[in-house]
């Protein structure tokens, strides 16, 4: 007995059909994609450069060569001109990671090809975590060893073994993978490129600016926030309450860098699972 012509066509489909994309297939495709734009290695190379110069011009250009030699982390390992630079770069190029492939188009194709969309925006967030983790160790590492390398020079250098010295130089490494990934989550939301590049430079720069720390609801919405979560993980001493007003503590700075990123991810999932391309 002859099977049915549709039923034959659908057994061929099927046995030719290829097995799904496996996870680890998936995080190679994204890094083939990030790597093959040509303004990525000297975006990346410029920033780095640009963190770790501003660490050598706040250096030199700092006068109070007899202060206490812990002092200087964060005022010269980690200037804060360096650093919100970074955020900006960060976050513009997390997001560029996914609004291009909307703009292009792409990403009908990415989604034809992987059908479980938040798989794909997992690998997306994957590479993106990983290369920012290896520019801003780099940028963190190389500005402690130059401002350090100057500041030998009057006597006020330390050690990279310092006790001070680990915690700015971790929160500093792991700021530009944590705004890659908030401007990861606002390209999935958005998915409009100037929307989400105004959105980023709004909620990782300019909405912290908007607040003090004067009385305590202020200083509670501020501290809320990635840049003034790194500010205060970057201070070597204690603030004196009385002069500051109302303080972060360091536990709740860690946790807003742990928030940021995985709140943005996380809903980035569940809204491209939830609607059409």
């Amino acid at each position: 007995m002859t099977a049915p012509a549709p039923a034959l066509a659908t057994a061929a489909a099927a046995s030719l059909a290829e097995p799904p994309a496996r996870f680890r297939d998936l995080i190679a495709s994204e890094w083939i994609k990030m790597r093959s734009l040509r303004s990525t290695p000297w975006t990346l190379a410029l920033i780095t450069l640009f963190v770790i110069g501003s660490a050598a011009v706040a250096t030199l250009a700092d006068k109070a060569a007899g202060s206490e030699p812990a002092d200087f982390l964060a005022y010269d390992a980690y200037p804060s001109t360096g650093y919100m630079t970074l955020i900006l770069v960060a976050g513009t190029m997390g997001a560029l990671t996914v609004v291009n492939e909307y703009s292009s188009g792409l990403i009908r194709t990415t989604t034809v090809a992987v059908p479980d969309r938040g798989t794909v925006v997992l690998a997306k967030a994957v590479v993106t975590a990983v290369l920012w983790t290896v520019v801003g160790t780099a940028a963190s590492i190389g500005s402690f060893l130059v401002s350090q390398a100057i500041l030998e020079g009057h006597g006020a250098g330390v050690a990279i073994t310092h006790p001070d010295v680990l915690r700015p130089l971790v929160a500093s490494a792991l700021l530009a993978p944590v705004c890659a990934l908030v401007g990861l989550g606002l390209g999935v939301l958005l998915r409009h490129t100037a929307g989400t590049m105004l959105t980023s430079v709004f909620a990782l720069l300019m909405l912290p600016t908007m607040f003090s720390e004067s009385n305590r609801w202020s200083a509670d919405a501020k501290h809320t926030m990635v840049s003034a979560a790194w500010t205060r993980l970057v201070m070597t001493w204690e603030p004196d309450p009385g002069s500051l007003g109302y303080t972060a503590t360091l536990p709740g700075s860690w946790i807003v860098y742990a928030l940021w990123p995985l709140v943005a991810v996380a809903l980035a999932v569940i809204v491209v699972r939830h609607r059409d391309v």
